[in-house]
């Protein structure tokens, strides 16, 4: 999941978990509890989505210096 999805699961499990009134659902399925698994769930997904992004920069940065780019002054 990105970043965005995750920011979607997150405020869609708070909206889940404080907006809804207990007496609103009278199914057998406890809303608030789905609340919680969503914002744990998109924190989660959040945080690893952070970890790969830092990861991702930092393999980055450190080949900056044997990666040359042809800009048509220098020889193939």
């Amino acid at each position: 999941m990105g970043v965005g999805v995750s920011i979607f699961t997150i405020t869609l499990g708070l909206i889940l978990k404080f907006a809804i009134a207990e007496d609103a659902m009278t199914d057998p399925v406890d809303i608030h509890v789905i609340g919680v698994i969503l914002i744990i769930v998109g924190g989660v997904s959040f945080a690893l989505q952070l970890l790969m992004m830092s990861r991702m920069q930092s393999r980055n940065a450190g080949g900056r210096d044997n990666d040359r780019l042809y800009n048509g002054d220098n020889q193939p």
